[in-house]
């Protein structure tokens, strides 16, 4: 059993915790909109947080919360940055719009509900913030207990967030892997709703992420040349592409888009499985993982959902590729400048693959997508 020992915050647990640890600044964690929700569906927050009303009453109103402020991200034409680099047709689809200004709040909300539906009264799961952040919320917004795991190295500016959400967040030694199976115990031991990726909760997070195909189609009306974007776990990439082969097959498309996938430097063994050729995606030494407040977001020695988004990026025809802390700092700063949105520096690392192979290789003047996934 892993021993726990109470901080002076009621909130906020430590397991195993060790003082020789170094703490890991999370500088880029996204932040929120405000107010989080909509003022006018208060009426329909306060009946899904009442657990004296009947079940069907609350999943009906988390519903039209759901509809109303998940999702439905904008898609723009990135018309300066076309110029710049000599690429037509560029769009920008940017989660930062969502309530806790990353596209994690289309899971948190469909686990919540899933949570909701089969009567758990407490959600759990790992993070290193942003996740969290969407859990705890959507947890909050449902009348549901959260407790949240966080690796006890890291410090983000979400911890305020998810413990103002109501959460509960214990720290566990080591990283955020260790967090997940310490999460995944003790959701089997409390029987809470374990809402981590992977496993039972896979098609609940591929269906949610394949709406972003589905809102991409509803602008353009047909499927782009490219969609890129970062990866890290792999799930939002495989969901977005599990999205553009359902319109596919149900004849919405002319074709299904070649998915780009943007990492940080030989830390994600999506691309190095890519770039090796390799049959499956393979685990890298922990050891050699380092984070910086930059390339956090991307990177992971274990990539959950990284065998469905290794086979999308192979079946579309796409490619994968690194980019380096100095480039999504920079791409971030000049989407700022050119285009006014304020990203996350790792959304940009899969705008970052497309334009370096246009820059080797020209790409011909056709439509292309760029998924944006977080705010700044």
């Amino acid at each position: 059993m892993h021993e726990k020992k109470q901080k002076n915050n009621n909130n906020v647990k430590t397991v195993n915790n060790s003082n020789d640890e170094p703490i890991l600044s999370i500088l880029d964690g996204a932040r929120s909109q405000f107010p989080l929700i909509a003022l006018d569906l208060e009426s329909q927050r306060k009946i899904a947080t009442n657990t004296t009303r009947p079940l069907e009453e609350r999943l009906e109103a988390l519903e039209d919360i759901i509809d109303s402020e998940i999702g439905d991200t904008n898609l723009t034409r990135a018309r300066n940055i076309e110029r710049e680099f000599g690429l037509r047709q560029i769009f920008l689809k940017f989660e930062g719009t969502t309530p806790t200004g990353t596209q994690k709040d289309r899971i948190a909300f469909a686990q919540v509900m899933d949570a909701l539906r089969r009567g758990y009264d407490t959600v759990t799961v790992a993070t290193c913030g942003n996740y969290g952040a969407a859990i705890s919320l959507a947890a909050a917004i449902s009348g549901i207990e959260c407790e949240i795991y966080i690796p006890e190295k890291y410090h983000t500016s979400r911890i305020k967030e998810i413990e103002e959400n109501g959460a509960r967040i214990i720290r566990v030694t080591g990283d955020y892997e260790n967090a997940v199976n310490v999460s995944q115990e003790m959701a089997d031991k409390k029987e809470y709703y374990d809402a981590n990726a992977g496993g039972e909760n896979t098609m609940i997070q591929l269906r949610a992420y394949g709406e972003i195909a589905y809102e991409i189609y509803d602008e353009l009306r047909d499927a782009p040349a490219v969609v890129a974007m970062p990866v890290s776990n792999g799930t939002t990439l495989a969901g977005v592409y599990k999205g553009f082969v359902s319109l596919y097959r149900r004849g919405k498309t002319s074709k299904i888009p070649r998915i780009i996938a943007g990492s940080s430097f030989g830390k994600n063994p999506i691309i190095q499985a890519f770039l090796k050729n390799l049959s499956a995606c393979e685990d890298l030494s922990p050891k050699k993982i380092h984070e910086t407040a930059i390339n956090e977001p991307l990177i992971n020695w274990r990539s959950i959902d990284g065998d469905y988004a290794l086979e999308a990026i192979r079946e579309s025809g796409g490619w994968g590729a690194y980019a380096s802390d100095k480039n999504m700092m920079f791409f971030s700063k000049k989407l700022r400048e050119k285009e006014g949105l304020s990203v996350l520096p790792a959304s940009t690392a899969g705008l970052i693959a497309l334009l370096e192979k246009h820059k080797k290789d020209p790409l011909p003047n056709d439509r292309y997508v760029i998924i944006l996934t977080g705010r700044k």
